[in-house]
Order: structure tokens, then C-alpha cells, then sequence
């Protein structure tokens, strides 16, 4: 929006809402577009996210296809990348389930 805009939208709330409920008006509409725009990046850094881990799913395969052999840099960093994540993962999976499994057992012995 341009000055000359706002001006007339500035205008037009003071003649409808008049000067003691203006200011209220403004203010909800600033934590309406705030939370919008929270919501938003929210959701981009989401879909970055997933389009990011798309990517080294389809550098994985590629890097299947090929057997591991001749691999360019980028297709060897993102199969570092990814054998560090499934380590990572696999290693809380199996400290999470540890734990568990444990009580289980010992429930079922009683």
C-alpha cells in the first residue's frame, strides 16, 4: 500500500469508528497481520524443511543407483549427512524404547 492509501483508509476508520475506537481497531488489526505473518513463516520454514530432506532422499537413491561409486561431493556430504541422521535417530529410538521395554517385561512377569 502506498501513502496515499493509508491516509484514506486512516480517514475512513476515524469517520466510521470515530477517535475513541480507532486506536482499539488498529491495534487488533496489528496482532491479526502479526500472527498471520507468524503462521506464514511458520509454514515456509516447514515446507523448506521437507523440500530440503526430499532432496537428500533423492540424493540417496541416486547415490544407490550409482553404488556408491564416483559419487560427486555434494551426493557424498548429503549421504554423510544422512547416515548421521539415522544414526542420531536410531540412537534415541533405541534409548526411548530401552526403558520401556524393561517395564513391560516386568509387568508381564507379575
Amino acid at each position: 500500500m502506498g501513502m496515499w492509501e493509508l491516509v484514506v483508509v486512516f480517514i475512513v476508520g476515524l469517520v466510521v469508528l470515530g477517535p475513541e475506537r480507532l486506536p482499539v481497531a488498529i491495534r487488533t488489526v496489528s496482532r491479526w497481520v502479526k500472527t498471520a505473518k507468524a503462521m506464514a513463516n511458520s509454514v515456509k520454514a516447514e515446507v523448506s524443511e521437507e523440500l530440503r530432506v526430499h532432496e537428500l532422499h533423492e540424493n540417496l537413491k541416486k547415490a544407490e543407483q550409482q553404488g556408491l561409486k564416483d559419487l560427486s561431493p555434494d551426493l557424498q556430504h548429503s549421504v554423510s549427512e544422512l547416515q548421521q541422521a539415522a544414526q542420531s535417530v536410531t540412537h534415541s529410538y533405541k534409548k526411548s524404547q530401552t526403558p520401556a521395554s524393561n517395564s513391560q517385561q516386568t509387568d508381564d512377569s507379575k
